[in-house]
């Protein structure tokens, strides 16, 4: 059983505001981190870059001692790349993330799934997606909508050796670890994307 809202980190449960900061440059992995307002750390991330199938793991530490969530690829090759989020302590399936392939040529899109399947939301490059094609010092902006209301918005700063993001997010019924999971996919992709100039 998937942790309710009230039995999670007193920081997951009340904090709206997050940040999720990488290094600009990385060799085999980008470590990404989250942070709360107040500076906390609360997701560790390590993501293999020369996996044939992606699949990694959120800790709640750098030690990688508390394992929150596990995202793992359903295919190895495809154009509407799937991936699924699980509790890492229960094995539940939270939701489901498809990457729009044809159409994130000139923006990210990406499909949001709930546990049993259901289309449940979307999450969206925002702003001059195009000339960011072109332009890659141009920061991002990314939102996630799910129920018909904006549910997260993720918004680049400029930082000359980091890649820096704030993540608020709204009242909703998704998990927030849910959310945070979305927004990093989509980050993800856009370092893939970069990566691959």
């Amino acid at each position: 059983m998937a942790l309710t809202r009230e039995a999670m980190p007193v920081s997951l449960a009340t904090q709206s505001h997050y940040t999720i900061k990488r290094k600009f440059w990385s060799f085999l992995e980008r470590v990404f981190r989250v942070f709360t307002a107040d500076g906390q750390l609360i997701m560790y991330i390590a993501h293999p870059l020369l996996k044939l199938r992606e699949e990694f793991m959120v800790f709640g530490d750098e030690a990688k001692t508390r394992p929150i969530m596990r995202v793992k690829s359903k295919q190895i090759i495809a154009i509407n790349f799937s991936y699924e989020v699980l509790d890492a302590q229960t094995g539940q399936i939270m939701g489901s993330v498809q990457k729009k392939g044809w159409s994130s040529i000139i923006r990210d899109k990406f499909i949001i799934f709930d546990g049993n399947g259901a289309e449940i939301g979307y999450a969206e490059e925002q702003g001059a997606s195009l000339l960011r094609r072109f332009i890659p010092i141009l920061t991002s902006k990314h939102a996630i909508f799910s129920g018909g209301q904006q549910v997260a918005f993720i918004k680049q700063r400029f930082r000359f050796f980091t890649k820096e993001f704030d993540v608020d997010l709204q009242p909703s019924q998704l998990d927030p670890r849910f959310v945070l999971a979305v927004a990093l996919l989509a980050l993800m992709a856009e370092a893939r994307r970069e990566d691959a100039r």
